[in-house]
C-alpha cells in the first residue's frame, strides 16, 4: 500500500451528537449528512414479516419510513451521542454507531478489485474516555467481515479537527453542536486539562422552543424532535441585547412575525403575538442565566443542570463568555492572549443568521461572543464562525488523513496514527 493510495482513499467520519457527517476525500467540501440515531424495528411483528423487513436497526435516510406511533418512537429511537460519550455497556448505542458507520462506508466503497479499504479518520468529542477509541477501532475492524471497508484508522478529537482545518495551531476551539458545548484552548496539541464542557447545546434550544410551541397551542408538535429541531432552525434568532430586542418585537410585531409551512403537510405553525420569543431561543444557548428564563424553569421547564459523566464534568448554566474564560485562565498566562487572539467557533449551534430588516436587533455567534468578552472585561479578542460550522470537523479529518504518513502508526501514549484494522 502506497502513499498515494492512502491520500485517493482518505474517509471522514464526523460522530455529531445530533448529525453524522461523511465522506471520501474526493466530495471535497461538502460531506453526506444524515442524522445520528437509529431506530429499532419490531422484527417480530406480523407486518414486518409481510414487508420484508429484515433488519433489527434502520439507520440514515430510511428512518423515517419505518417510524411508528409517537409512543414507540420513544422506545425504539436511540441517539447513541447524547452528551458526546457513549456509555461502556450502551449495547443499543453502540449498535447504532456500527450499522451507521457501515452505512457511511457501504455508500461510497467502490467496486474495482484494486480497492483495499478507506484510511477512516473519525472525530468525538474531545471529553470522550479510552475505552470510546478502544470500542471504535473494534467497529472498524468489524466492517471487514466479508469485504475490506476500512484499511486504516485514526480517531482525533473534534476541536483539534478544527483547528487543523484552519490551520491554526494556536487558539481556543468552541464547538457547539446538539447535546454539549466543548471549550478547548489548542496549543499544538488540545490542552486537555483546560477542557471546559457545557452540558448544554443545540438539545436546549430545542427544549426551550418546544415550550415556545405548547404556549403558542401547539403542545401536540413538541413532542416530535425532529420537527422542533427544524422549527427552531427557521425562525430562532440571536439577539444583540434580549431586552431591546423584546422591545423592538413587541413594538414591530409584523416585522418579526414568525410563521412556518412544514413542506408534504398540512402543518402550519405562527407564532403571531409570541413572536418575540424567537429572540428567546438564541439567548438560551448563550446565557441560560437570564432572568427571564426564571418562568419557564418553574412552570416545569428542565434547568441545564451540572453532571459528571465518567471523568467529566459538565456546566449546566455557564454562560458561554464565562466558559471561554474559565478554560483559557487554566492555561500559563503568556499563552493566554494568543488563545483570546482566535477564537474558532465551530458546530451547527453556531449557525444564527440576520433576517433582512432585523439587523438592528438580531445577530451572529461571532459578534454575540465577542460582546460578552468584552463586558467581562477581555480586550484584544478576534472570534470566528468557521466557514461551514456543520462541517469544519470533517474537513479537519480530511487535512488530517491527507496529511499523516502511512508509515505512522497509532500510539496509545499520543493518541496519533494509523490502527491497521484490514
Amino acid at each position: 500500500m502506497n502513499e498515494e493510495y492512502k491520500r485517493e482513499h482518505v474517509f471522514g467520519l464526523d460522530y455529531g451528537t445530533s448529525d453524522f457527517k461523511f465522506g471520501p476525500i474526493t466530495l471535497g467540501e461538502v460531506p453526506e449528512v444524515v442524522e445520528n440515531r437509529g431506530y429499532f424495528v419490531d422484527s417480530s411483528s406480523l407486518m414486518s414479516r409481510l414487508m420484508g423487513v429484515r433488519k433489527e436497526i434502520v439507520v440514515g435516510r430510511d428512518v423515517p419510513m419505518f417510524l411508528e406511533s409517537r409512543e414507540e418512537l420513544a422506545k425504539r429511537m436511540v441517539y447513541p451521542m447524547r452528551n458526546g460519550i457513549i456509555p461502556k455497556d450502551d449495547e443499543r448505542a453502540w449498535k447504532v454507531i456500527e450499522e451507521l458507520t457501515k452505512y457511511a462506508l457501504e455508500i461510497f466503497a467502490p467496486e474495482y478489485d484494486d480497492f483495499q479499504g478507506f484510511y477512516a479518520v473519525a472525530s468525538i468529542s474531545v471529553v470522550a474516555p479510552r475505552y470510546m477509541y478502544e470500542r471504535l477501532f473494534e467497529v472498524f475492524k468489524e466492517m471487514n467481515r466479508g469485504r475490506v471497508l476500512i484499511r486504516a484508522a485514526t480517531i482525533i478529537p473534534q476541536p483539534l479537527a478544527v483547528a487543523i482545518a484552519h490551520k491554526t495551531p494556536t487558539c481556543t476551539v468552541v464547538e457547539s453542536g446538539h447535546g454539549n458545548t466543548q471549550v478547548c484552548p489548542i496549543s499544538m496539541y488540545p490542552v486537555r486539562d483546560a477542557v471546559i464542557a457545557l452540558n448544554r447545546g443545540g438539545d436546549a434550544a430545542n427544549i426551550l422552543t418546544a415550550e415556545i410551541l405548547k404556549d403558542a397551542g401547539y403542545g401536540d408538535l413538541a413532542k416530535e424532535e425532529s420537527l422542533v429541531r427544524k422549527i427552531k432552525e427557521e425562525i430562532g434568532l440571536l439577539p444583540r441585547n434580549l431586552s431591546e430586542a423584546i422591545q423592538f418585537a413587541k413594538s414591530n410585531p409584523d416585522k418579526v412575525r414568525a410563521s412556518l409551512k412544514i413542506p408534504g403537510t398540512r402543518v402550519k405553525i405562527d407564532l403571531e403575538d409570541l413572536s418575540w420569543t424567537r429572540f428567546l431561543i438564541g439567548e438560551y444557548v448563550f446565557n441560560p442565566g437570564h432572568e427571564i428564563f426564571q418562568s419557564y424553569f418553574a412552570r416545569g421547564m428542565p434547568r441545564p443542570g451540572d453532571v459528571k459523566i465518567g471523568d467529566t464534568y459538565f456546566y449546566g448554566m455557564m454562560d458561554m463568555a464565562e466558559a471561554v474564560i474559565t478554560s483559557v485562565e487554566k492555561c500559563p498566562i503568556e499563552l493566554q492572549p494568543y488563545l483570546y487572539s482566535k477564537i474558532l467557533l465551530s458546530g451547527g449551534n453556531f449557525g444564527w443568521r440576520i433576517p433582512r430588516g432585523l439587523e438592528s436587533v438580531a445577530t451572529t455567534a461571532d459578534l454575540k461572543s465577542k460582546e460578552m468578552l468584552v463586558e467581562k472585561g477581555i480586550e484584544n479578542v478576534e472570534v470566528v464562525v468557521t466557514g461551514d460550522p456543520k462541517f469544519s470537523v470533517w474537513k479537519g479529518c480530511i487535512v488530517y488523513g491527507y496529511a499523516v504518513p502511512i508509515d505512522y502508526e497509532w500510539r496509545w501514549e499520543r493518541m496519533e496514527g494509523w490502527m491497521n484494522v484490514a
